[in-house]
C-alpha cells in the first residue's frame, strides 16, 4: 500500500463562507505558533481561525475549483467558522491521518472533515460529529471491459481499484478482491482512465462528480450501487466536546432553515431528504 506520509502539507485559508479558499503558503509549522484562543468557549488551536485538516482533492467534498479549494464539507465548515467569528483555514494532509487522529492529537487542527464515513474503529482516536451525509459506494467499470456487476470484475479477472485507508477498499476486501490502491480519488479515476483496472470502487458522490465530464461518462459507467449503511461524520479531538457542540448546533440549524438544502443541492444534485435527518450511526 503506497504511503502518503512524504506528502507536502499545504496550507489553505478561507475567505467567505460562499467565495471558496485559496492557497496561501507551503508548509505547515504546526498549531501553536499563534497561540491558542477560546470563541464562544471552544479552543482554537490558532488565533482567528478554525483550522480544518482535509485531504484533497475529494470531489465534491472538497477539491480546488479555478485555483480555490471548495465542495460540501468547505460550505458547511464555513458556516461552523462563520457562527464562532472566524475564518475557516484547511490543511491539506494524508489521508490516513484522519483515521488515527494525529493532525488533532498534535495540535495543527482544530477539526478534520474529509467525506469520513463514521466506524467503530475510527471512534477509539477521535470523536464524530453528528452524520451529515449518507453515502453509498458505486462501482464504476470501463464500458469496453465487459462488466456488469461488482461480482462479474471478480468472475472475469478484471482489476478493481479502490482509494486507500478508505471504506470503499476495506469494502473489496471484505468480498475477497485484493484491490489495486491509489493515494487519492483523482488517482483512482486515472487509474481507470489508463488501463491500470478495469473497475473502481469509490463513493457514489464521487462517481457523480466524474459523470458530469461527457469524456467519462461516454467511456464508464455505474454497474452497482451499494448501500452499505455509510454515513459521514466531522471529526475533532477525543474529549473535545466544546467544539464537537458548536458543530453539531450549526448541522442542526443548516438543515432547520434550508441552508443545508441549498448546500447539498449545489454540490450533491437533487436532494434527498434521508441525507438531512440520518440516524446516529
Amino acid at each position: 500500500m503506497k504511503t502518503l506520509l512524504g506528502r507536502r502539507t499545504r496550507i489553505l485559508a478561507a475567505t467567505t463562507a460562499t467565495a471558496g479558499l485559496v492557497l496561501v503558503a507551503g508548509c505547515s509549522s504546526g498549531g501553536s505558533e499563534s497561540g491558542k484562543t477560546t470563541v464562544k468557549g471552544v479552543h482554537l488551536v490558532k488565533a482567528g481561525q478554525l483550522t480544518t485538516c482535509t485531504h484533497l482533492p475529494y470531489p465534491p467534498f472538497q477539491s480546488e475549483i479555478n485555483g480555490k479549494v471548495q465542495g460540501f464539507d468547505v460550505s458547511l465548515i464555513d458556516l461552523v467558522a462563520k457562527d464562532l467569528g472566524v475564518k475557516q483555514q484547511i490543511l491539506d494532509t494524508p489521508f490516513e491521518n484522519f483515521k488515527t487522529g494525529a493532525f488533532l492529537n498534535s495540535g495543527q487542527c482544530d477539526l478534520a472533515a474529509a467525506g469520513m464515513t463514521i466506524t467503530a474503529e475510527r471512534k477509539k482516536n477521535v470523536d464524530f460529529s453528528d452524520p451529515y451525509f449518507e453515502a453509498t459506494q458505486a462501482v464504476l467499470v470501463d464500458k469496453e471491459a465487459g462488466v456488469n456487476s461488482l461480482a462479474d470484475v471478480k468472475a472475469k479477472g478484471k482489476k478493481l481499484g479502490a482509494q486507500a485507508q478508505t471504506t470503499g477498499e476495506d469494502y473489496a476486501k471484505s468480498k475477497g478482491f485484493d484491490p489495486v490502491s491509489f493515494h487519492s480519488s483523482d488517482a483512482v479515476l486515472n487509474g481507470l482512465r489508463t488501463g491500470q483496472v478495469q473497475a473502481v470502487i469509490i463513493d457514489y458522490p464521487v462517481v457523480q462528480g466524474w459523470l458530469k465530464d461527457k469524456a467519462n461518462a461516454d467511456a464508464f459507467k455505474v454497474v452497482d450501487n451499494l448501500n452499505t449503511g455509510e454515513q459521514y461524520g466531522f471529526t475533532v479531538k477525543k474529549g473535545n466536546t466544546a467544539l464537537l457542540a458548536a458543530v453539531n448546533k450549526v448541522l442542526k440549524d443548516a438543515k432547520a432553515d434550508g441552508t443545508y438544502k441549498k448546500i447539498y443541492e449545489q454540490w450533491i444534485g437533487p436532494y434527498d431528504t434521508s441525507a438531512a435527518s440520518p440516524s446516529a450511526s
